[in-house]
């Protein structure tokens, strides 16, 4: 089945280990796992954030006041998705290691999820919405060919 469309922008900002995330975020692996999360065109912008920004775009969008690991900003869904996804990289470095993971595969991880959550996926409407959300991004990360990111 081919892949959809996408328009990319990959941007990062100044954080500490900035070598590190772009080492491990070549533009043609994010455009690769954002590609097969999509159901339709896209347009995103992936931006690498460091915790003071992360913080502070969590707090003014979400009313929580600290850095998380990915904020989907979605602005359309038809005739083409349009995004933005803000990651914190410190969250994923952290995050990547408390759950023995590599770099690459937790920011593979929360691109799919970004990019489903920007075509209107959402975990937090319900325990099945979060189960089917969770089961969408295991088959496509394998197909990625990663280890299901659930997996205890």
């Amino acid at each position: 089945m081919p892949l959809n469309q996408l328009s990319l922008s990959l941007q990062f900002g100044r954080f500490d280990e900035l070598a590190a995330h772009r080492a491990a975020l070549p533009r043609h692996k994010v455009a690769r796992w954002i590609r097969h999360a999509l159901a339709t065109d896209a347009e995103i912008t992936v931006r690498i954030v460091g915790t003071d920004e992360g913080q502070q775009l969590n707090r003014e969008y979400r009313k929580k006041d600290y850095a998380t690991n990915v904020l989907t900003f979605d602005y359309t869904q038809e005739p083409v998705v349009t995004a933005d996804l803000v990651l914190c990289a410190p969250v994923i470095e952290r995050e990547a290691n408390e759950q023995n993971k590599t770099l690459e595969e937790h920011y593979a991880h929360m691109l799919v999820h970004g990019a489903l959550h920007a075509q209107g996926w959402d975990h937090e409407t319900s325990a099945q919405d979060a189960d089917e959300m969770e089961a969408y991004e295991t088959d496509i990360l394998r197909e990625l060919g990663f280890e299901d990111p659930y997996a205890k």
